[in-house]
């Protein structure tokens, strides 16, 4: 007796579209925003540039910790969506952080872009942050890979999650308010790793 497949195929079909239709929704490059944080008061400038998730804004909320963390410790920063950076016409900052969300197991398409087509960071300092629900080490690999070849140095590289602990040893704790604590002590870290650089 055979069976009828078509049923089977119809839905394998319908499934393949709506992933189809979601990749290229959430891979849009999204809305121009820009903010500044801090002052020049140590005489350092810093970039945090991503792009935003049009369903969860962990990646808006990460970045704007990492960024307060610097200009706490006197730096300039500003925070910017991949649209405001891209009208940048000629910058030159101290510390480039480069936040990518994952997307398929891959960094979005909109900062792999951004890099590709108009970051000039040959010789220099990048920190890269990988976001993700929870699988992140090929796209955090992947965005690494893709830092490197434009010569860039890069300073650190990290993943945060939405639903895998980013800490084991703290599960009752929020996850998300967990990651933005972590952001800030990293970025604490390197501030004060960079500064002391520049006293040598």
């Amino acid at each position: 007796m055979k069976r009828n497949l078509k049923p089977f195929f119809i839905a394998i079909a319908f499934l393949l579209l709506g992933w189809l239709i979601m990749t290229l929704w959430v891979e849009q490059e999204g809305s121009i925003r820009s903010m500044e944080l801090g002052s020049l008061e140590n005489g350092k400038v810093a970039c945090v540039i991503y792009d935003p998730d049009p369903i969860y804004n962990f990646d808006q909320q990460l970045c704007e910790a990492f960024a307060q963390a610097l200009a706490d410790r006197g730096w300039k920063v500003n925070v910017s969506t991949v649209a405001a950076a891209q009208q940048w016409q000629s910058t030159s900052f101290d510390l480039y952080v480069l936040c990518a969300n994952t997307y398929n197991w891959s960094p979005d398409w909109a900062i792999c872009n951004f890099i590709e087509t108009k970051a000039s960071l040959k010789d220099k300092k990048v920190a890269a942050i990988t976001l993700g629900a929870g699988s992140t080490g090929r796209s955090q690999r992947e965005f690494e890979t893709l830092i490197r070849s434009k010569k860039a140095i890069l300073v650190d590289s990290r993943s945060f999650w939405l639903w895998r602990p980013n800490d084991e040893g703290l599960l009752q704790e929020s996850n998300v308010i967990l990651a933005l604590n972590l952001a800030r002590d990293w970025a604490d870290e390197i501030a004060l790793k960079l500064n002391a650089e520049d006293k040598r």
